[in-house]
């Protein structure tokens, strides 16, 4: 494949670098802010970052597959499983451990959570193959998180060590819809839906909300939102950072009725989520990634037109002021578009871009995000 080399020889690129990012004394060098539109394996659509790890590893999705990018930027491929057609590196830690998730386009879609370590020569699946698992993480201390089969679960060494429990305060009809993080201490976090008739009030609730299970088994937390009733509206959590601090978004979704809201959480969980606001000229704004202590947030600013994303734009928040814009790349037209899934704490940005201006589409990162994020003129 083009721009391919072997995961062994690409294992010894990063191993060298890790050797030289580390210990932990060194100096880093000042970042150049800069926008790179990645390599893509041939065959499909040129796919999107969703992860950074050491030594400017950058791990994601290209042409339809798990896939990921060495400082050079050269793209390589993951192995796949048989039986998968489909997947995405959705994390990586700093030792190169990278989870994900594969899917088969056969036989009713069913999925799968998977770790791979870097030169390793095959992924170890680590859930059941249905179409309730998924959702993989990982942190420095290469503890997993996913969604096996409906359960949520956290694996240690390939080992499961805890079963991450309902909310106790939680309707009966409560189950476990996503897994979407774990952060430094432990902490793990998802998302939980309830659907129930309610006699009392002659209605349909529906409900879907954010949980924190906490490292050390203490309490699991369901996070307060803004609709607890209206089965068009949910509540999607999507990062946590080593504080506990949860980003997310409230989607209403009817019809050509389409609404985005971002939210974000602060310990105890007891108060309702804040809004940031949003980009100027934007209606909408997801949250879908927070870097682990630098309290940078990123996502995709949208407007819809009868129910389409007509634009959409990466999104920078630093964690106070106004939610700013990244920029496309250069000679990118007006209905080019971008969004925002990943940031890290050297202020890397990653997701995906598309482009009909002869820049091209794809996997993209921009490098010293903060210094290039702009308020647009609305």
């Amino acid at each position: 494949m083009r721009g391919t080399t072997s995961a062994t020889a690409a294992a010894a690129v990063l191993a060298g670098l890790i050797t030289a990012a580390g210990p932990a004394a060194a100096a880093e060098p000042a970042c150049a802010p800069g926008i790179t539109v990645l390599p893509s394996l041939t065959g499909g659509p040129a796919g999107a970052v969703h992860g950074f790890g050491a030594g400017g590893l950058a791990v994601g999705s290209s042409a339809g597959l798990p896939a990921y990018w060495t400082a050079d930027h050269r793209v390589h491929a993951v192995p796949m499983p048989e039986g998968f057609q489909e997947g995405t590196v959705t994390a990586v830690n700093g030792k190169g451990l990278m989870v994900g998730t594969v899917r088969s386009t056969v036989q009713g879609y069913p999925g799968a959570a998977f770790t791979y370590q870097l030169g390793a020569g095959s992924v170890q699946l680590i859930t059941a193959s249905s179409g309730r698992s998924g959702g993989a993480d990982v942190n420095e201390a290469g503890h997993v998180v996913a969604l096996d089969d409906g359960v949520a679960k956290e694996w240690v060494n390939g080992h499961v060590v805890r079963e991450l429990p309902v909310p106790a305060d939680a309707h009966p009809s409560t189950v476990i819809s996503s897994v979407n993080g774990i952060n430094k201490r432990g902490d793990i976090l998802g998302t939980a839906y309830t659907n129930y008739w309610d006699q009392d009030n002659d209605q349909i609730v529906s409900k879907t909300f954010p949980v924190v299970w906490p490292a050390g088994d203490y309490p699991t937390s369901s996070l307060p939102v803004w609709n607890d009733s209206d089965w068009t509206v949910g509540t999607q959590a999507t990062g946590i950072d080593n504080r506990g601090r949860v980003v997310g978004y409230e989607a209403r979704s009817y019809r050509d009725w389409q609404e985005r809201k971002p939210a974000v959480w602060k310990r105890p969980y007891d108060a309702l989520p804040a809004g940031p606001g949003l980009v100027a000229g934007y209606e909408h704004l997801t949250l879908d990634a927070i870097s682990p202590d630098t309290n940078a947030t990123v996502g995709t600013a949208v407007t819809f037109v009868e129910g389409y994303a007509n634009r959409t734009q990466a999104a920078y928040w630093p964690g106070a002021g106004p939610v700013k814009a990244l920029p496309h790349p250069a000679g990118a037209t007006p209905d080019a578009r971008s969004q925002a899934l990943a940031v890290s704490d050297d202020d890397r940005v990653g997701g995906s871009y598309w482009g009909w201006d002869g820049v091209g589409s794809g996997a993209v990162i921009w490098t010293c995000a903060s210094k290039q994020a702009y308020t647009p003129q609305s």
